[in-house]
């Protein structure tokens, strides 16, 4: 019997690496993970009394051979070949390719591109805003009709911010966790013509800002791509820098905080749907399982929305969130500001639940997509040379994965203790500035500690 493509990557995401893996007791790594969070709490509180994170203006400068490449347009055009050229691959195989197990489109969509993307941008910046084919589609559509790529029929409005992109992110996730026959080829067809339809309607009404800000792909490859060792300032000057400055330049707009709370919340959920508590839900529940598991989604995503809010808000409460202005005039950030001022300092924590909860899925699922792509239209082929090929599950023990998937929730919890840190005392002041952060501190405490639950919960 063959198996379908969504079992095996809902077997691989969450079958390896589990509690019995650790080699310590979960209750111990449970324990550590809430200590590391409060030691780091304290010890910024005793060592980090004074804003340090620059923003956009951090780093040191890279020579100005490197300026150089990096701004050419060789390179840039180089990297739109590659963005298109892979497109066209899966492309084919989603038209043509048979529709079962062999086909490599679904590891190519939900593997080596959404899981893959996050550790790509983590080291390159944000990647796919060079990769992009639908960027390099609206330009070569602007060309001929000799309009600057720049140019809409209507300038983007400020209130839409990154409300698109966020509905564009859940609607992924929901493809991903919910939706029936997901791995489909007539699925994947339906996905990719909304995909490219709406962001290339958006281009062209509004330009190729469009794409900065509602290309729900492009703006979580630039979120992640803050904490990347290399940025571009606002100058144009390309840069080495402390990652967590890259994060500290992100500013509030809009429909942000949506963006990065269903990144957290849907892989939250991800984990959540894998217990036998969950799955004992959906049997038993009246409503269809499609009905049943997109109301899960939206109630993790709908939770991390409320705790982080409530979080924000009590610390502006207890922080009081005066500010002396350099004029000496008193300045009041209001309550409904502050999740937008903090959603930097969640990015490392939905990048941390993502490596933990998909890093077996990527180095085991990911060898199959490669194996199978050598014969993408199920003809025969060998193009790479990998047919016969079989995954190796040896490259990485149960034990390491696990450790990863720990790790990864506690390190993505303390940069964003830091991070949140260093714009509490921008905002509040000094003698306030701890207290304000204690719900902040409860929340990092609290996701660290159900994170953990949530991933190891099947």
């Amino acid at each position: 019997m063959t198996t379908r493509p969504e079992t095996r990557l809902t077997l691989l995401a969450h079958g390896i690496g589990g509690r019995q893996d650790l080699p310590i007791p979960f209750s111990y790594a449970l324990l550590g993970g809430a200590i590391a969070v409060l030691v780091s709490f304290a010890a910024l509180g005793m060592l980090w009394q004074t804003p340090r994170l620059s923003g956009e203006q951090a780093g040191r400068v890279l020579p100005s051979r490197a300026q150089q490449v990096l701004n050419s347009r060789w390179l840039r055009g180089a990297l739109r070949l590659v963005g298109l050229g892979l497109t066209t691959f899966v492309a084919v195989a989603t038209v043509w390719g048979k529709d079962n197990a062999r086909n490599p489109t679904a590891g190519f969509v939900y593997v080596i591109f959404w899981v893959g993307l996050a550790p790509a941008s983590l080291l390159l910046g944000p990647i796919w805003r060079w990769l992009n084919p639908l960027r390099t589609i609206h330009a070569a559509l602007a060309g001929l009709l000799r309009v600057p790529a720049n140019q809409g029929i209507a300038t983007l409005p400020s209130w839409l911010g990154y409300w698109p992109a966020a509905a564009g992110l859940f609607a992924f996730t929901w493809l991903e966790l919910v939706a029936p026959d997901r791995t489909s080829t007539v699925t994947l067809k339906v996905a990719f013509a909304s995909y490219a339809g709406v962001n290339l309607l958006g281009a062209t009404v509004f330009g190729s800002a469009w794409f900065h800000r509602c290309d729900a792909f492009e703006v979580y490859s630039s979120l992640i791509g803050r904490l990347a060792p290399i940025g571009r300032r606002e100058d144009g000057q390309w840069t080495t820098r402390n990652p967590l400055a890259g994060l500290a330049g992100l500013r509030p707009a809009p429909g942000l905080v949506g963006v990065v709370c269903v990144v957290i919340g849907s892989t939250a959920y991800d984990g959540f749907s894998s217990s036998p508590y969950w799955v004992n839900i959906v049997q038993s529940a009246s409503l269809p399982s499609i009905a049943t598991g997109t109301l899960g989604l939206l109630g993790m995503i709908i939770t991390v929305v409320g705790t982080y809010s409530l979080a924000t808000w009590l610390a502006g409460l207890l922080g009081t969130v005066w500010k002396q202005a350099p004029q000496a005039t008193p300045s009041r950030t209001p309550l409904s500001a502050l999740p937008g001022q903090f959603a930097h300092s969640i990015v490392p924590i939905g990048v941390g639940y993502v490596i933990a909860h998909y890093f077996s899925l990527f180095l085991f699922e990911g060898q199959r997509t490669l194996i199978v792509a050598s014969d993408p239209l199920g003809a025969g082929a060998d193009i790479f040379h990998m047919a016969g090929r079989e995954v190796d599950y040896t490259v990485v023990s149960p034990a390491t994965i696990a450790m990863v998937q720990v790790l990864g929730v506690v390190v993505g919890h303390v940069l964003g203790t830091i991070a949140a840190h260093d714009r509490a005392i921008r905002l509040f002041p000094r003698g306030q500035a701890l207290v304000g952060q204690l719900p902040l501190l409860l929340l990092m405490v609290g996701y660290t500690v159900g994170g953990l639950l949530l991933l190891f919960a099947g």
